[in-house]
Order: structure tokens, then C-alpha cells, then sequence
């Protein structure tokens, strides 16, 4: 099964309307449901005594934590109010239920590592994104209750055809790079009604169409579909869209956007029986990567990603260092938030000016103006600390806050800014992890670390390079090529019952500081980067059991065959592949920006920070150095210069 998405035309004001009160409604049986569940979950959480004598199963069942509970309740909210008919089906309103239920049931019951989610709360309306549909019916002929999508790919071709086409095209391999298949309006009219009164009968333009409640008294609610028109992205919709048997769900999804009409982009999420499209190239590439009889060893790390390979014969090594440069990008978007973050704060003290102190110099600009007998000038925006009570709690909660339209376009700014960047990294995660595969094969160990405490020691440097989201990229690569072949994907290695990072090539365990990122053995006189040793060491990692990390043990006989048998060794493990140090920052004037502005902003975000993962045990010449997690060192090692460099993927 595939999941496309849609772009949905609302540029029609009434449609438009109509939909934001099919939101509205939605919302408003969300909002009940969560405070339902909200107040239960504390009644179960606080019936200790009765969980120990009847069980919790019953106090469950007495309190309504089940899923037919919340549907019976959101049952009962559609026919206490009756509005809400006009808008919602029953369908809606369960699928409504049922997730509310599913975020109930996290907090409930444990996962498989143990952990439970949170308890629920009533959300936002500026969080409240996607109406979940319900499924076609494939075994009774025109049923499909909820939100369907009419036409069909031809039609729509045929309604918008592109002038520069002489026929309609489908087949993406007729076309000519840069061709466009389709001529879409800026503003795509809805399709009318067929003469036969079923939708069943558009054979036109695709459109998402929408019955509303049961006792809707206006028409149906219709929303045109764009389809990226180039040749580049033709093939992935026609595979998708070609066949209308194979559509199977829709969900309507709406994003924050300033520039779209009412402030909100609309998308149909649209659920395909059928595989997931793959390109030419693609699956030439994976094919190519599915014959390479190699094992892999990966180093992650919080500023670079060190992979490094042998083939099965001892013949040849291949080292690739992955390093991200967070000034150029991720610098100035943390500045473009700052700036929107001052914006927000000035906005909400303009719209609340009772709720908020005056400064300092605001109060001694209106003491001097008191004690020369002028008229004291209320402050418009003042920039004091908030109006609290003496135990620091705001006398006014900010979500009673008024906020103007202003306010709401900045912060639509910010939500479209940050989706932006997180799919710039997905994207570019993506690609850095088939060039990875590609090149290392499908058979990687990786060092089982959790990425949560370098968010919290790095902050946003972490951003720089997403090891986690780069990790995850890998994996799902790998195991997409270890379908086509014998390899066994992405596996992972516990530091504790390896200590990469502490032993050489030939299986001598020395302590290193943290500090330390050459390596250099004495007895086999090897020399290379710390982290690429690591990297070499996990491509000899065995695991009795797949699945379980902690039954990873190095093989160093065969490590101390490969140290005798691969030639280059020493070149590929003391190459350095860093960035150059980035040119100095510059102020808007064009001059030089401050040195301490630098330093803090070094340190804020750990730059040039040499430390490695945090599961590496700090030794005892660390701690009476200062140099462990917390610390901030200079880094030594063949390596000169910022860890974070250019973005950049090199080989050797």
C-alpha cells in the first residue's frame, strides 16, 4: 500500500467556508472526547484500591476506556447537538473516536520497551490537522461513505491538456524532458454535477468530493485536484492514479500557510492498494548495491557519520565521511526564528499591554517625567516580566491572550519555515543513505546509541547533520536492498560489549581519552582517525542474535587478517575528508562580526566540539582533565579545523 498526497484548490470561498465548518464541527467533537478521556484517565489513575480488588479490565470497563465507549460517546455528541448534523457523518465522527481512543490507549498500556505516552490533552485548533476518512468498499458497488475522489487521470488529462502536446499522454516514457503534460488555471473550477445526479458517473477532472451530514441542506462539498504537472513527477502519479479500482481511503489534511486563502493549505492523503513507485534509476542502483559482497561498519556521531567497508575477500577498503556544516543553513534559519520569535513576543504585548510590566527604563522614564510634572505616557508595549501572582504563575493563562491577524501570520511563517526544513533534511538524508548503500553494500553494523541525550548537550547543532534522521535513512535503504539479495540490512552493536572506540585492529584494548581522536597501536603500527578505526572494528562485528544488540562481539582474528591482507589500509584510515574552516561571519554592514559573538555562539551550539557519543565511558584522565560530557575542548587529531564543515560526502 502507498499513501500520495493530493493539493486540494479552496481558492472558491464558499467551498472554502464549508470546509472550515466541517473543521470547526470536528473539532469541537475532538475537544469533548479528550476532555472525556482526560478526566477518566485520572479517575482510573487515582482507583488504585478497586485496580487491586476487581482488576483493572473492570475499572476500565466502569469508567468507559474502551474503544466502543468512545465511539457510543461521540454518538452521543452528534445527537445532543444538532449543528453539528449539518456538517459531519456518523462515519466521521467515529473515525474521530477511534483516535482519540488509539491516544488513550498509549497512555494505558505500555509499549514493548515498557514506556507509555502521555496523557491526553484537548489539543489545539492550530494543531488539529487531518479528518481520517473511512476505507471503500470493495465488495459492494458504490460505497464509499466519506471523502471519495471522482474522475479519473485520463479525464483530468483531458480537461487540462497541455498546448505543447498534440495528444494525451500518459505513458511518461513519450515524454521529452522539460515537457509539461498538463495547462492548469491558477484557480481549477469544481466539476459540475453529471446529468445522471452519481458521481459515479465523472469520468472528468479529479475532484474530492464530500456529501456533508445527514441533515445537510446545501450541496455537496466539491474541491478540484491539482496535479504536478512535469515530466519528472508524471510517472509517480500516473502509476498511482491510473487504475481508480486501487483507491481505497482518503484523509483530508490541512497546513498552515500564510499565502494560501484563509491561511491554510488543503491536502488529499489519498491510500493506493498497490506498491510504491520506483524509478529506472533507482532500481538499477539498488540492484547494482544488492550484488556487493561487502560488510560495512558505521561511526555516528553528533557532527559527522564515518562509514567504512571490506569486501568478503580482504581485497579492498572503502572509507566515506559524511560531514555537515550548520552555519551556512542552519544558522540563519535559527536566526529567521529568532527574528520571528521577537516579532510573536512584541505582537502579544502590543494585543495584552494589561498582562505585562514596564521595564526598568520604562519605569524611570515615567518617574522623571512624574517628577518634572508632565503627563505620564502609557506605554504601548511594555517590555517588563509578566503580570504574575507571588508564586510566579500569570494572573491571565496565554491562551486567553488576545492575538492579532498579524500574530497569526507570523506564526503561520514559522509552522511553513520549520516543514520546510525538516523535508530538506528528509530529503537530503534520503539521498546521503542510497549514495551510502550504494556504495558500502546492504550489510552495516551500526553502534546502537540513542540520539536524545546529544539533543540535549548539543541543541540545535545537532540539526547540522541529523544522525538519527540519517541513521533511519540507511536502515530503510538497506533493508530495501536486502530484498533483491542475500544481504542482512542494517544491524545494530551495543558499545558496552564492544568499546570500538577503545580497541585496535589487532585486539588490544587501550584506554583513550575523549580527546584523543588519533589512533595509534604500537604493536601493529596502524595509525588512522579514531572514529574510522571504530568504523573498521564494526564491520567484523558478529551478533549471535540479530535481534538483540548486546550479543555483539567483535571477530579480531579475522580484523587482524584484514590488517595483514588490505592494501591502502593505512591511507584510508588517516585521509581526512573535513571541511575547510568557513569563511569568518559577516554583519549586514559587511564588516567582520565580533569575536565574542563568536565564542558564545560556538558554544551555544558546540561547534568545533570534539566530544563522541555519549555511551563511551569517560576515563580517569578525563575526569581529572574536565574533559568529559559537558566539557567544551579543542580537538586534536589528524583533522584540523571545525568539525562541522561543508555538507559534503567524500570516498577514498
Amino acid at each position: 500500500m502507498t499513501v500520495i498526497r493530493l493539493p486540494l484548490d479552496a481558492s472558491d470561498p464558499h467551498q472554502r467556508r464549508r470546509l472550515e465548518r466541517l473543521y470547526g464541527a470536528l473539532f469541537s467533537v475532538r475537544r469533548a472526547l479528550r476532555r472525556q478521556a482526560e478526566a477518566r484517565c485520572r479517575a482510573y489513575a487515582a482507583a488504585h484500591r478497586e485496580r487491586r480488588a476487581r482488576g483493572p479490565q473492570a475499572v476500565r470497563q466502569r469508567l468507559g476506556l474502551s474503544r466502543s465507549a468512545f465511539e457510543r460517546a461521540a454518538y452521543a455528541h452528534l445527537d445532543r447537538s444538532r449543528h453539528l448534523a449539518d456538517h459531519v457523518t456518523k462515519a466521521l465522527v467515529m473515525h474521530t473516536a477511534d483516535a482519540v481512543w488509539e491516544a488513550t490507549a498509549r497512555h494505558l498500556f505500555p509499549d514493548r520497551t515498557g514506556h507509555r505516552a502521555g496523557s491526553p490533552r484537548r489539543g489545539s485548533w492550530w494543531t488539529f490537522q487531518t479528518i481520517p476518512g473511512r476505507a471503500r468498499s470493495h465488495t459492494t458497488p458504490h460505497k464509499w461513505e466519506t471523502f471519495r475522489l471522482v474522475g479519473t487521470l485520463a479525464g483530468h488529462v483531458g480537461h487540462y491538456p497541455s498546448p505543447a502536446l498534440a495528444a494525451v499522454v500518459l505513458d511518461a516514457g513519450r515524454l521529452r524532458p522539460g515537457e509539461s503534460v498538463l495547462a492548469q488555471p491558477g484557480h481549477l473550477r469544481a466539476p459540475a454535477v453529471p446529468r445522471s445526479g452519481s458521481w459515479w458517473d465523472h469520468r472528468g477532472a479529479l475532484a474530492l468530493v464530500f456529501p456533508g451530514g445527514s441533515a445537510s441542506r446545501g450541496d455537496a462539498l466539491i474541491l478540484p485536484v491539482r496535479l504536478p504537472s512535469g515530466v519528472s513527477s508524471w510517472a509517480h502519479t500516473a502509476h498511482h492514479l491510473e487504475d481508480p479500482e486501487l483507491w481505497h481511503k482518503v484523509d483530508l489534511v490541512r497546513r498552515r500557510d500564510p499565502g494560501a486563502p484563509g491561511g491554510w493549505r488543503y491536502e488529499a492523503h489519498l491510500l493506493v492498494l498497490q506498491p510504491p513507485y520506483w524509478s529506472p534509476a533507482t532500481v538499477r542502483r539498488r540492484g547494482d548495491a544488492a550484488l556487493l559482497d561487502r560488510r560495512a561498519g558505521v561511526d555516528l556521531n553528533v557532527s559527522h557519520v564515518v562509514v567504512v567497508s571490506v569486501d568478503r575477500a580482504l581485497t579492498g577498503v572503502r572509507a566515506t565521511t559524511i560531514v555537515a556544516d550548520h552555519r551556512p543553513g542552519v544558522m540563519r534559519a535559527a536566526l529567521r526564528a529568532r527574528r520571528r520569535a521577537r516579532a510573536l513576543d512584541r505582537s502579544r504585548r502590543a494585543s495584552n499591554a494589561a498582562q505585562y510590566r514596564l521595564s526598568r527604563a520604562q519605569e524611570r522614564r515615567a518617574s522623571r517625567r512624574e517628577r518634572a510634572g508632565l503627563s505620564v505616557v502609557q506605554a504601548s508595549l511594555p517590555r517588563g516580566p509578566r503580570v504574575s501572582d507571588a508564586s510566579s504563575i500569570p494572573r491571565q493563562a496565554f491562551r486567553h491572550d488576545s492575538l492579532s491577524r498579524r500574530y497569526q501570520e507570523v506564526r503561520g511563517r514559522g509552522a511553513v519555515a520549520g516543514a520546510a526544513q525538516a523535508r530538506t533534511g528528509r530529503d537530503r538524508a534520503r539521498r546521503l543513505g542510497a549514495e551510502v548503500v550504494a556504495t558500502h553494500g546492504a550489510s552495516l553494523i551500526v553502534e546502537e546509541t540513542d540520539c536524545r541525550p546529544w539533543a540535549r548537550r548539543w541543541g540545535r547543532g545537532v540539526g547540522a547533520l541529523g544522525p538519527g534522521r540519517l541513521r533511519a535513512a540507511i536502515r530503510a535503504e538497506a533493508w530495501a536492498v536486502s530484498q533483491l539479495g542475500s544481504a542482512t540490512g542494517v544491524l545494530g552493536a551495543s558499545t558496552r560489549t564492544t568499546a570500538l572506540s577503545q580497541h585496535r585492529l589487532c585486539g588490544r584494548r587501550v584506554a583513550k581519552r575523549l580527546s584523543e581522536r588519533t589512533h595509534h597501536c604500537p604493536g601493529c603500527g596502524l595509525e588512522g582517525d579514531r572514529d574510522r578505526v571504530a568504523a573498521l572494528l564494526a564491520a567484523f562485528v558478529t551478533l549471535s542474535d540479530p535481534a538483540d544488540p548486546g550479543t555483539a562481539r567483535v571477530d579480531y582474528s579475522e580484523a587482524r587478517r584484514a590488517l595483514a591482507c588490505l592494501e591502502g589500509l593505512q591511507a584510508a584510515l588517516t585521509e581526512s575528508s573535513a571541511a575547510p574552516p568557513g569563511r569568518r561571519p559577516r554583519r549586514r554592514d559587511g564588516r567582520a562580526q565580533a569575536g565574542a559573538r563568536r565564542r558564545r555562539a560556538a558554544r551555544r551550539t558546540a561547534g568545533p566540539a570534539p566530544q563522541t557519543t555519549p555511551d563511551e565511558r569517560p576515563t580517569a584522565g578525563d575526569r581529572a582533565a574536565g574533559d568529559h560530557a559537558g566539557a567544551f575542548a579543542v580537538r586534536a587529531g589528524p583533522d584540523p579545523g571545525p568539525l562541522f564543515g561543508q555538507d559534503l560526502w567524500s570516498y577514498a
